[in-house]
């Protein structure tokens, strides 16, 4: 487990059709530090975000995609990304109002 402060846990919000369709079921979806555990990203949104209760914590490892330049492959960063539901009387996050 490595020694990551709840700051260095949540890196930027997930922003797609799908990731906003899922607020409606107070879902919401983050990259996290591939890192980061289920109980860090869970303490990581209670204390970023004011007010808020998370009942569930579901990651994903996502593999980097393959890039190629002129003769040269590679591959892309590898991400981890954690969709957090919370409970139903918790207050909502406020960085996706009005998006």
């Amino acid at each position: 487990m490595a020694d990551l402060k709840y700051y260095d846990v949540v890196l930027r919000p997930v922003i797609t059709e799908k990731s906003m369709n899922m607020m409606a079921d107070k879902k919401y979806t983050f990259y996290v530090n591939p890192q980061a555990t289920k109980t860090q990203v869970k303490d990581a949104v209670e204390k970023l975000f004011a007010g808020t209760k998370v009942v569930s914590v579901n990651t994903m490892n996502l593999d980097g995609k393959k890039r190629r330049r002129g003769l040269v492959e590679g591959r892309t960063a590898k991400q981890k990304k954690a969709i957090v539901t919370l409970s139903a009387d918790s207050a909502d996050i406020e960085i996706f109002e009005g998006l």
